[in-house]
């Protein structure tokens, strides 16, 4: 039986947010993966990447499993009507429902984190109580249908766990050994807890106009009662 995989692609999306996950879900049995633009026409990723739409919103066929990139991008997106209705109405038919980083703004946009623990991307994670969800830290969350991964590379952590829902642990697996993941870091930076206090606030400083303008529209969304 396929599996429709579908990944939302929009200007400014974090690449590794997209094809983290992609690669390992591209990779389960009987899947078929979809990059979802609003129109087929290219578009630039946060890194320069460019990368291209197969479907439109109109397009899309009904998706087992719907995932929402994050990136700067999103900012804008969590006010496009159009792309908040393509995500609440291909969720309400998916068995799954996923986002990877600040993709989880997106869900919350949609109505769709109402009474349920996510997670994001550590900046941004205060923004996750206004829009209803039970912020919950750590790589991957699961609420239900519901599976939401952290920052970036966490994407593939989720990527794997999501596998594992759709094909079983063995699968997942040797997916992850074909991957050859097994992220040895040289630093131990990659959390605000273990990270330097001056490397977390150089990275807290370069992410505060972003935040802010989130917050913003992440509040007026609430106010609203996404």
């Amino acid at each position: 039986m396929t599996l429709h995989i579908g990944f939302l692609v929009f200007p400014q999306v974090q690449q590794l947010d997209l094809t983290g996950p992609h690669d390992v879900l591209a990779s389960v049995p009987g899947a078929t993966t979809y990059l979802i633009g609003k129109t087929l026409e290219p578009v630039v990723s946060t890194n320069g990447l460019v990368l291209t739409p197969n479907v439109t919103y109109e397009s899309c066929p009904a998706l087992d499993v719907i995932c929402v990139p994050g990136g700067s991008g999103v900012t804008a997106l969590l006010q496009d009507a159009q792309t908040v209705d393509f995500v609440r109405r291909q969720a309400a038919g998916a068995r799954y429902v996923t986002s990877v980083c600040t993709g989880a703004l997106l869900l919350g946009a949609a109505g769709l984190l109402r009474g349920r623990r996510a997670t994001t991307h550590w900046a941004f994670h205060a923004l996750l109580e206004p829009l209803g969800a039970i912020p919950t830290q750590a790589r991957v969350v699961r609420d239900g249908n519901l599976i939401t991964g952290g920052g970036v590379t966490a994407g593939i952590d989720f990527g794997l766990t999501v596998a594992a829902e759709l094909a079983g642990q063995q699968e997942a697996q040797a997916i992850q050994l074909e991957l050859e993941y097994a992220p040895a870091p040289p630093f131990a930076a990659g959390d605000p807890r273990t990270a330097p206090r001056d490397v977390v606030e150089l990275v807290k400083q370069r992410s505060a106009s972003g935040f802010a303008e989130r917050r913003r529209i992440v509040m007026e969304i609430a106010q609203r009662g996404a």
